[in-house]
């Protein structure tokens, strides 16, 4: 259990000079969180209406997911004050905080992956027991995707470990909408849409808003700042630990938020750099599985992107080519997985254990690894990508989400590899840190490095020189230049034009 200092004066009544109203569901004041040396929040103050959707927006460790946890009842606050429904708690857990009707969707997904949807959500409503109880388990989490995300095609009764991680945020999602004798008064959602497609994205930012306007209370955390302004009334901006900023989000513009945040955003531009010179120097060419699937080729120092609707065999196609350049590249492949939860993060290792990973054998002399080398290669590239940590020393599980994402890509990029996979490797990382992202990427391209990059966010794709567009699971379409834009992609995503 936590304890939350109570509040020495009630909710506000009428509406104050700092906004806040007598209907506001949830008010912080002044909260306070440290773990150790890092101080992950300082003096914040936060509130939030029933029907109200509020963004809360800030770079990777500014103190979203802090406060939210904090909220969800998962870890007690050093200091502050708090109020929850016009009442001021002495104690608040997170069972306390699913009784009064919050949910959260976690950034790193918290469901058993072990057991089925219908497993997890029994887990998740006690109710749900007796003789029956997997019959009206099953139906309460079909009846919830559906609503949610129709046409899913989820088997509520596969395991989540055998389902893709698009999938298992879905029932992630579904899971926190879902209600049986408790109603849901509040959602936390932390990058819900990372790990979605197109499609899903579409469909759960449309469930947020009809569910705002049946007086659910929202928190939506995410660095697609589109979103932010398309769904919500109000954005929270965090930087460094405090609130900085709470502008509506009328007439609010991407640019003006990014500069909010302390980052002047500055525009990407398809890649358009010539071919010419360079198509000679084949770094991995790779057939497809018919003469329907395209080859695919990449060039030394080239950029390649792989582009479609989530779920048309872009990762399928990834892994086999990484598989291969494994074998048959000169110093192998490196590879940045966004589902950094099962396939990055070393959990019980520092940040700097997880950085040399790849890089073990150039650090080794006669079979022993230099420590001196592995630790200015750590706080090399850990400086780099500006991973917020005291030291490389400690515990990656300390970070968040998308500073764990980082020591990812400077575990890829530290590497001596020539050929690197990128996985929807974004997933929960800023935009300060995306647009270094973009300029280093490009810079070890101009070096002649090769990158072949999958995401789900179109803006992303422009950063590349040529495109394959998948669509049931081939590659049916390559884009190059000047040629790289969203009608193109989408054209060639539904099966349009020459295709």
């Amino acid at each position: 259990m936590s304890s939350i200092a109570a509040m020495s004066d009630h909710a506000t009544n009428g509406t104050s000079a700092s906004g806040r109203t007598a209907t506001d569901l949830l008010e912080i004041r002044g909260l306070a969180k440290h773990f150790g040396a890092v101080q992950a929040l300082r003096g914040v103050d936060f509130h939030l209406a029933g029907g109200e959707i509020v963004g809360l927006v800030g770079h990777n460790g500014a103190g979203k997911s802090t406060l939210t946890n904090i909220v969800s009842g998962s870890i007690a606050p050093t200091g502050g004050r708090f109020a929850f429904d016009g009442r001021e708690p002495a104690i608040w857990s997170p069972a306390i905080a699913k009784s009064s009707g919050i949910r959260c969707v976690y950034q790193e997904l918290s469901l058993a992956t072990n057991l089925s949807a219908a497993e997890n959500i029994r887990l998740m409503h006690r109710s749900l027991c007796g003789i029956g109880w997997r019959a009206r388990a099953r139906a309460l989490v079909v009846a919830t995707l559906d609503a949610v995300f129709p046409g899913h095609d989820i088997d509520p009764d596969r395991r989540l470990a055998d389902l893709s991680i698009g999938a298992r945020q879905m029932v992630e999602i579904a899971c926190a909408f879902s209600q049986t004798d408790s109603a849901v008064r509040c959602v936390i959602l932390d990058e819900p849409t990372s790990a979605l497609g197109h499609e899903a994205t579409t469909q759960l930012l449309a469930y947020v808003r009809r569910a705002a306007a049946s007086g659910l209370a929202l928190i939506l955390i995410t660095h697609r700042l589109n979103e932010i302004i398309e769904v919500c009334h109000r954005a929270v901006v965090m930087v460094d630990g405090r609130v900085v900023a709470e502008p509506e989000t009328a007439g609010l513009t991407r640019t003006a938020l990014v500069e909010l945040m302390g980052t002047i955003e500055v525009p990407r531009q398809a890649g358009d750099r010539s071919a010419a010179g360079r198509q000679d120097r084949i770094a991995l060419a790779h057939s497809g599985r018919d003469a329907r699937d395209l080859a695919i080729r990449v060039a030394a120092g080239e950029i390649i992107g792989f582009a479609g609707l989530d779920g048309h065999g872009q990762r399928e196609r990834l892994r086999a080519m990484f598989a291969a350049a494994e074998n048959t590249a000169a110093n192998g492949a490196a590879f940045v997985a966004g589902d950094r939860g099962t396939e990055g993060v070393f959990a019980l290792w520092s940040i700097a254990d997880n950085l040399t990973l790849r890089s073990l054998p150039s650090l080794s002399r006669l079979g022993l690894i230099s420590l001196g080398a592995a630790r200015r290669l750590a706080e090399t590239w850990s400086a780099k990508l500006n991973v917020k940590a005291p030291s490389v020393d400690t515990p990656i599980l300390s970070l968040s989400g998308g500073n764990q994402q980082k020591v990812l890509f400077a575990r890829a990029l530290a590497s001596d590899a020539r050929l690197i996979f990128l996985d929807d490797p974004m997933r929960g990382v800023d935009v300060g840190t995306k647009q270094e992202v973009y300029r280093l990427l490009r810079s070890e391209a101009e070096a002649g490095r090769s990158f072949v990059w999958y995401t789900t966010e179109f803006e992303e794709l422009r950063n590349c020189d040529r495109l394959y567009v998948f669509r049931e699971g081939r590659a049916v379409k390559e884009l190059a230049g000047a040629s790289i834009d969203h009608a193109s992609v989408l054209e060639a995503s539904f099966g349009g034009g020459d295709v």
